[in-house]
């Protein structure tokens, strides 16, 4: 436990070529998920250094496999979970329309009915 402690302490002390702490952040590209690298804290801004450098090695490639298709999974969950979300209120619209008894005319007056 003190030796991951002692890593961390270190990681956090680099500094990169403009002078300030560099920060440790994650990768979740295809070719390198969750692997950490340290870098410039103005990453992606124009005053940034550009600084640079791995942490972690390199992923072995049934890694990447495993990790990336979770990713996948994960994705797909969260996509089908909003298109349920949007299922269900479009039913509730429905029911609610056939509980109050819309006739044809208010129907259309709710603005999705396009072409009636």
């Amino acid at each position: 436990m003190e030796n991951s402690l002692i890593t961390s302490q270190m990681l956090d002390a680099l500094v990169c070529y403009c002078g300030q702490i560099s920060v440790t952040r994650t990768s979740w590209t295809e070719n390198n998920p969750s692997r950490r690298f340290q870098g410039c804290r103005f990453y992606g801004r124009s005053d940034s250094c550009d600084y640079f450098s791995w942490v972690d090695p390199p992923p072995h490639p049934r890694y990447k496999l495993v990790i990336n298709g979770l990713l996948r999974k994960a994705n797909n969950n969260r996509n089908g979970e909003m298109k349920m979300q949007r299922l269900v209120k479009l039913h509730q619209i429905v029911l609610g329309v056939f509980v109050l008894g819309f006739s044809d005319s208010q129907i259309c007056n709710l603005k999705w009915c396009g072409s009636m």
